[in-house]
């Protein structure tokens, strides 16, 4: 299950840093890239936490 959660968190990670960079260049789709970069880090977060009530 670890497998799954890092590139998820990983890649939103990698998302959410473009976002801002294309938030300081002024690109119009800044927000969205960002916005599905918080969407996988919630992915992630949501991946762990089930794992912890699993066990």
């Amino acid at each position: 299950m670890k497998k799954q959660i890092i590139p998820f968190f990983s890649f939103g990670i990698f998302l959410v840093i473009i976002g801002a960079l294309g938030k300081v260049m002024k690109w119009e789709q800044s927000h969205l890239i960002m916005a599905i970069g918080l969407l996988f880090e919630l992915l992630a977060a949501m991946l762990f936490i089930w794992q912890k009530i699993k066990k």
